[in-house]
């Protein structure tokens, strides 16, 4: 059964992070109770951490103090690791089966999406849905990252080749507000599997950028390593697999014809003309043409191999999530007073 009067929900996926998440949740609670323009307060506001399967405990006096504007905080477990782009996928299957948010935001735990920039994305939400697009997601758009300048080039580095073979610039992460209407919409589009923001832009959902910089971590260091980042790079240009086949072969026939044309010249120089070739010259052509060959074919057969997967039976949340979910745990319940339930996961998930 859903979870009544849920105005708004905070969806943060976690692993192994728990201090930064303490020092997160009094910033947020903050942040909520100084809206301008609020949320009516005889409405919900609860935060849903997804824990990812860590393998830290949560500590027993976590998250060590009572809210004034969160009026609940849960804890969902997942039966294994897999990753915070699929936490976040099963935590909004969770929210969205669970409960009646109106909107759901989803923002990282570790400060870098900071909370006090939560009213200015809220308010453009607002503004959406006064505008008529009520299934409107509002992402915050990076104007300034925190990090080194070494992860900073290899970032700008990612971008052209996610914008060369996609043709979708990459300017947002996770950081944003879903309505409800966009969520269910989410609940029957694989791609979430693999990729949140990306999946909502292959989704084609109507979408909103504000302007934000990125913030800096809380505690400790990021669980991100450079083979996690790529992995997450890959995942999200997974996500539009079928345009970079298309531009992919796009690319190899151009290289072939250019090979190609090149080719002729070197034949017609040797075949028409008493010019001198160099020995060397007709091995290269040989070789040049043996690697067109190859690349074509292999652009060809990559072509076929990602459409072929567009008839196949994908993912699907409402489906499958139910079985990486282990249960919830009540960490705070009405207006942010301290639960008495157990640390460990519930296993009794709500029915439906």
């Amino acid at each position: 059964m859903a979870e009544p009067g849920v105005s708004l929900a905070v969806l943060i996926p976690n692993f192994n992070d728990w201090e930064s998440l303490r020092l997160l949740l009094p910033e947020l609670d903050r942040a909520i109770a100084g809206l301008e323009a609020g949320l009516e307060r005889d409405r919900k506001v609860m935060v849903l951490v997804v824990d990812d399967a860590s393998t830290e405990r949560i500590p027993e006096d976590w998250p060590g103090r009572s809210f004034s504007a969160l009026d609940s905080l849960e804890v969902l477990h997942l039966r294994s690791n897999q990753g915070h782009q699929r936490a976040i996928a099963l935590g909004l299957y969770h929210l969205h089966e669970f409960t009646d948010a109106e909107a759901v935001v989803v923002m990282d735990g570790d400060g870098e999406d900071r909370p006090e920039d939560l009213p200015e994305l809220l308010r453009a939400f607002s503004s959406s849905g006064a505008e008529g697009d009520a299934g409107q997601v509002v992402f915050a758009a990076r104007t300034k990252r925190m990090e080194s300048l070494a992860f900073r080039l290899c970032y700008q580095a990612y971008r052209l080749v996610h914008h060369a073979l996609t043709g979708v610039a990459v300017r947002v992460g996770n950081f944003s507000v879903v309505p409800r209407a966009a969520l269910a919409r989410l609940m029957a589009v694989p791609d979430l599997w693999n990729h949140y923001a990306a999946s909502i832009y292959r989704a084609r959902l109507p979408r909103k950028l504000v302007p934000l910089p990125r913030g800096r971590r809380l505690a400790g260091e990021s669980k991100m390593n450079f083979v996690s980042l790529l992995i997450h790079g890959l995942s999200a240009m997974s996500v539009f697999s079928d345009q970079v086949s298309a531009r992919v072969l796009t690319a190899a026939v151009g290289f072939a014809a250019l090979a190609m044309g090149l080719i002729g010249v070197t034949a017609g120089v040797r075949w028409f003309t008493d010019l001198a070739i160099p020995g060397w010259a007709t091995f290269t052509v040989g070789l040049l043409l043996l690697l067109v060959v190859q690349l074509v074919s292999f652009a060809t057969l990559f072509a076929f191999l990602i459409a072929s997967r567009r008839s196949s039976l994908n993912f699907l949340l409402t489906r499958d999530a139910p079985y990486f979910i282990l249960g919830k745990t009540t960490v705070c319940g009405t207006a942010g007073k301290n639960s008495a339930a157990a640390r460990s996961p519930d296993t009794r998930t709500a029915d439906k």
